[in-house]
C-alpha cells in the first residue's frame, strides 16, 4: 500500500489536467441547497403533468395527509427546552419576531400594493402572503453557522418563529389582506385540525420520538421535504389547470422576478441594519440577519393549501417559491463573506 500511494500522488496532477472540470462544484455553487432543484423540478412536473379529473381528490387527500405529517414531525423535532432557554436573550429573539412578522409583513404589503395594478390580484396577494410567513429552520441555522453567527440562538429563533407562525401568520394575513384574506370558520377549522393539532401532538410525544428523529436526520429531512414538494405539486397543478401560464406573460414574470429581487435586498439589508440599531453583538446580528430575512416554504405551502382553493393557492405560492429558492442561493453567497470579514 505504501508503494502505491506515491505513484497515485504522482499521477493525480496529470489526471487533473486532462479531465474535464466536474459539474458538481459548479452546481453546488448555483444551488447550495439540494432542495432548490427539487422545487424547480416540482414546478416543472406540475406544469407538464398536472393532476386532472378524478385524480384531483386523491391528490388533495395525499397532500393533506403529507401536511399533517409534516407539522407532526415539526412538533417532534422543535426542542421545547432550547426554546425556553433561548428566550432569555430577549433582545435578539424579540428583534427576530418583530422583524419577521412586523417589518417583513410591511414589506410584503407594500409589494402587494405596488404590483396590484400590474399583476393578477391573487399573484400580487402572494407578496403579502410571503411577508407574513415565519423563517426557515434548517437553512437559516446552517447559514448562521457558516457565517460565524450564534448557532444556539439561531436554533431558538427558528423554533420561536415557527411556533409563533402557526398561529400568527394566518391572523396577520387576515388583518392585512382585507376581504381577500378573510378567514371563515371552515378555514379556521382546517388550520387548527391540519396544522395546529398535529404540531401539538408532536410536541406531546416528543419525549419518546425525538431521539429516533434525531438519530435518523436524513430520513426525517427526506420525509418533510417530500411533504412540501407534494403540497407544492398539488397546488401548482391546480393553478396550471386553471391556466396560470395563459394568465402570465413574459412581462408579468419579469415583474415577479424584479419584485422578489427588491424584496431580497430590502429584507437582508434591512435585517442587518436592524441588528445594528439594536446594538447586537456580531454573532447575534448574523443570527437576526438570516432568521429575519428568510421565509419558509415549509409553512407557506401547507398554509396556502389550507387557506385557499387549490387553483388560487398555486398562484399565491409563486412569489414565495421564487423568493425561497433565491434566498438560499443568496444566503450561501453572503455567509462565507461575513465569516471572512469577521474581526480577528
Amino acid at each position: 500500500m505504501r508503494a502505491i500511494v506515491p505513484v497515485y500522488r504522482a499521477v493525480q496532477p496529470c489526471q487533473a489536467r486532462i479531465a474535464p472540470p466536474s459539474l458538481v462544484p459548479m452546481i453546488s455553487r448555483i444551488f447550495p441547497d439540494r432542495f432548490v432543484p427539487v422545487l424547480f423540478a416540482t414546478v416543472l412536473l406540475a406544469s407538464l403533468l398536472p393532476v386532472r379529473g378524478a385524480a384531483v381528490p386523491v391528490a388533495q387527500g395525499v397532500s393533506t395527509a403529507a401536511i399533517v405529517f409534516l407539522f407532526f414531525l415539526n412538533g417532534v423535532r422543535l426542542p421545547r427546552e432550547e426554546v425556553l432557554h433561548g428566550i432569555r436573550n430577549w433582545k435578539l429573539q424579540g428583534g427576530a419576531l418583530a422583524y419577521c412578522f412586523g417589518v417583513m409583513a410591511l414589506f410584503g404589503l407594500a409589494a402587494q400594493a405596488a404590483t396590484a395594478p400590474l399583476l393578477p390580484a391573487t399573484l400580487a396577494l402572494g407578496f403579502l402572503f410571503l411577508g407574513i410567513l415565519p423563517s426557515t429552520v434548517q437553512s437559516a441555522t446552517a447559514a448562521s453557522s457558516l457565517a460565524g453567527g450564534n448557532v444556539a440562538a439561531s436554533v431558538v429563533a427558528a423554533a420561536l418563529l415557527n411556533l409563533s407562525g402557526v398561529a400568527l401568520s394566518p391572523l396577520l394575513f387576515a388583518a392585512l389582506a382585507g376581504s381577500a384574506g378573510e378567514i371563515h370558520g371552515e378555514a379556521v377549522l382546517r388550520i387548527v385540525s391540519i396544522l395546529l393539532v398535529p404540531f401539538i401532538a408532536g410536541q406531546l410525544v416528543q419525549r419518546w420520538l425525538r431521539p429516533w428523529v434525531l438519530a435518523h436526520r436524513g430520513l426525517a429531512t427526506f420525509m418533510d421535504r417530500s411533504a412540501i414538494a407534494i403540497a407544492v405539486y398539488v397546488a401548482f397543478s391546480a393553478a396550471v389547470v386553471a391556466g396560470i401560464w395563459q394568465l402570465l406573460d413574459g412581462r408579468e414574470v419579469a415583474i415577479v422576478g424584479a419584485t422578489v429581487a427588491l424584496l431580497l435586498a430590502l429584507a437582508f439589508g434591512g435585517a442587518w441594519l436592524f441588528g445594528g440599531l439594536l446594538k447586537l453583538a456580531r454573532p447575534d446580528r448574523i443570527t437576526l440577519l438570516f432568521s429575519g430575512a428568510q421565509k419558509s416554504i415549509a409553512v407557506g405551502a401547507p398554509l396556502a393549501a389550507t387557506l385557499f382553493p387549490p387553483a388560487v393557492a398555486g398562484m399565491v405560492l409563486v412569489p414565495i417559491l421564487v423568493y425561497h429558492m433565491a434566498q438560499l442561493i443568496l444566503s450561501a453567497w453572503i455567509a462565507p463573506v461575513l465569516n471572512r470579514s469577521a474581526p480577528v
